[in-house]
């Protein structure tokens, strides 16, 4: 009979304890805003700070109708299905994937005419090691490309092409 009642009084206190566990709402858990943030306002300045660049490579370089690429767009089920894809792909490599870097580039000639400028994600990480350390030395802000890891590309185009921010 102890037994059957420690039972009892085992269940009620599981149920008690997922019942407060699974009734949290969405407000329940705070989204933290990530380190880097920028205004809108600094947006601007930001993609007006790049104009003189822009105007340099399209009147010199990509000479076509519309100009060239000022930004990329990604879907946010892409971003999402490359990360854990890289992340995936870099445990497996041996690494630890901690981030993306970032890098613009120019897709190549074709037809004569000049390749779009693109922005493209590479992912970055560390190399497992099997010794530990408690301590990190590291001054580095960021960690180094993943060697061999594929990147993310083919992001959509601004309309048109040229077109600052806001779109």
């Amino acid at each position: 009979m102890k037994n059957l009642l420690l039972l009892i009084l085992g269940i009620l206190i599981g149920a008690f304890i997922t019942y407060f566990y699974f009734s949290k709402t969405d407000a329940d858990f705070a989204i933290n805003a990530p380190k880097g943030l920028i205004s809108p306002e600094q947006i601007k300045t930001l993609d007006n700070a790049y104009n003189p660049r822009y105007k340099l490579i399209s009147d010199s370089i990509v000479t076509r109708e519309g100009g060239d690429n000022r930004s990329s767009w990604y879907g946010l089920d892409q971003v999402r299905d490359y990360l854990n894809y890289a992340e995936d792909e870099a445990k497996q490599r041996g690494y630890t994937m901690d981030g993306v870097r970032i890098y613009l580039g120019a897709h190549p000639d074709q037809d004569g005419k000049a390749g779009y400028t693109t922005m493209f994600f590479v992912p970055t990480g560390k190399l497992v090691k099997t010794e530990a350390s408690m301590l990190n030395f590291s001054l580095q802000n960021g960690s180094s490309d993943i060697p061999d890891g594929e990147g993310l590309d083919m992001g959509g185009h601004g309309y048109p092409p040229s077109a600052n921010y806001p779109q």
